[in-house]
């Protein structure tokens, strides 16, 4: 699995805005109404998707 400069921009928007990465990968849907959900419960469940999100494919 490559990594290229666009993927790195969302793992480091993706720890500090948990939403925002998953949506720069995703687009409006579920996956971003579930990681929006994680991140009000606890901060840390939100990156844990974000990343989870963006380093999947």
């Amino acid at each position: 699995m490559a990594l290229d400069a666009s993927d790195f921009c969302k793992i480091i928007l993706a720890i500090i805005i948990p939403p925002l990465g998953v949506y720069l990968e995703r687009g409006w849907g579920s996956d971003l109404a579930i990681n929006c959900v994680l991140t009000l419960l606890g901060y840390l469940p939100g990156i844990i998707h974000a990343l989870y999100i963006i380093l999947k494919d």
